[in-house]
Order: structure tokens, then C-alpha cells, then sequence
């Protein structure tokens, strides 16, 4: 992937929440070296009723209030005309409803140099602006939460990390997920904790006994934790590194 500017705008109506991660971690060294950019836009300053209020009861009844149709799609055309977007943008709905989040999803996104994340509240969003107006849906599990703030922290944090640029390639491609399973083993100084001792081939200098160790820990790690994953792994119980467990 080439190297390009990121320019991620979320609706809600709690910027407060999303803009305090611009101060930590990958995130603020994404925004810092201008390679990302987050606008926030809140639908309130796009109602038309009283005390900006954006939502309403749903039709044929039911518990809670519905986020409603209209000063959504203001917001998203505002964004859209102001910043000349025709092309090159997604449009993404933070939901239990979606697909989850993954590696694929993820990458699908980053083809995109521009992206609207809308963040839901109350029992969810009038469905003709999700038909009209939403290109994705994307949940970060079977859970309900208050709103989707905190998914929509949880994906930027997850597009970011492959950003060309942001982290080195090596430490991507070691995390958990990357190739199907979950991390090896980490262990750092000192040698000896509570009468455990750091495995001898870490040790060792010994590089490539040291990446079929890894390798083999990956396999046992998934195998014990999330069995689920080598699944989706073509052939996994052939591998030398799995049968070697």
C-alpha cells in the first residue's frame, strides 16, 4: 500500500469522547505526522427541532427512542459537500447488526482515503437512512452497547495500525491475527520470575530456531485458546509446525 492521508469523520453526539484519544498511543503519532486526520460532527447542530434534539418514539411503539433520519443525512451531505467528497469515501454504521470486524474488513475499508463513521445511540437509527445513506455495518461483537463510540475508537485504532508508515511491518505482521493465529509467548528481563525461566532458545541467538519456535507456540496457543481459528486455516493439521506439538 502506497502511503496516503487518512481522513476519518465520525458523527456522534459525544465528540468529547473521540477526541480524547488524539492524545495517546498510535493515534496521536498518526494525527501528529498528518497521515490521519478525525473531524467530529454532531447531528444536534443539524436538527431543526427544539433543544437540537435528534431523536423521536418509534412507529408502532416500542421501548426507548429511534435517532432520527433527517439531521443524520444533513450531517453526512454536510460532510460530503463541504469537503468535495464524490468518490473515494465509505460511509460506515456502527452496529451489533454488522459484519465483525477482522483483518478483511479492515483492509476493504483502507482502500477508502476517506471515511464517515455513524455512531448510534439510543435503541438505534431510522433504517431508511441505513438504506439510503450507509455503504457498511460493522459490529466489534455480539454485545450491545450505549452507543457507538467506543466501537468506532476500537476500528479507527484497527485501520491505523496499517497505515504504511505508522508501525513497522514486522510488528504487524507477529501480532495475533495476522496470519490466522493468535501470538507466541512474550517474555522480556529478567531471565528468572516467581522460579520460571525464559525459554532457552529465545536465548540463544539462533534466529531461525527461534522463528520455528514462535511459529510452533502460535500453533499451540490457537489450539488451546481458540480452536475456532484453525478452522479457517486450509490444511493446518498438515503443516510441520502443527504436527510438531
Amino acid at each position: 500500500m502506497k502511503k496516503k492521508k487518512l481522513i476519518i469523520n465520525i458523527i456522534t453526539i459525544f465528540p468529547e469522547m473521540i477526541k480524547s484519544i488524539s492524545k495517546f498511543g498510535i493515534i496521536r503519532k498518526s494525527l501528529k505526522s498528518k497521515m490521519l486526520k478525525i473531524n467530529c460532527w454532531n447531528p444536534r447542530n443539524f436538527s431543526s427541532k427544539k433543544n437540537n434534539s435528534i431523536d423521536d418514539k418509534p412507529y408502532g411503539g416500542g421501548p426507548g427512542m429511534i435517532m432520527s433520519a433527517i439531521p443524520l443525512y444533513k450531517t453526512i451531505k454536510k460532510i460530503k459537500l463541504l469537503n468535495n467528497y464524490k468518490k473515494d469515501i465509505i460511509t460506515i454504521y456502527l452496529t451489533p447488526q454488522g459484519k465483525k470486524i477482522n483483518k478483511k474488513n479492515i483492509l476493504r475499508i483502507l482502500k477508502f482515503n476517506k471515511i464517515i463513521l455513524l455512531c448510534g445511540r439510543y435503541e438505534g437509527i431510522d433504517e431508511r437512512l441505513i438504506i439510503k445513506e450507509v455503504d457498511k455495518e460493522i459490529s466489534i461483537g455480539d454485545y450491545v452497547l450505549n452507543g457507538g463510540e467506543l466501537p468506532a475508537m476500537i476500528l479507527i485504532e484497527c485501520i491505523i495500525r496499517f497505515i504504511p508508515g505508522i508501525l513497522k511491518n514486522k510488528c504487524i505482521e507477529e501480532e495475533s491475527f495476522f496470519n490466522g493465529l493468535l501470538d507466541y509467548p512474550n517474555y522480556t528481563k529478567p531471565k528468572k520470575f516467581k522460579g520460571m525461566k525464559v525459554p532457552k532458545v529465545l536465548l540463544s541467538g539462533n534466529h531461525k530456531n527461534i522463528k520455528i519456535w514462535k511459529l510452533k507456540e502460535s500453533f499451540k496457543t490457537t489450539l488451546l485458546k481458540r480452536p475456532d481459528l484453525l478452522k479457517k486455516i486450509k490444511n493446518y493439521k498438515k503443516t510441520k509446525y502443527f504436527k510438531k506439538i
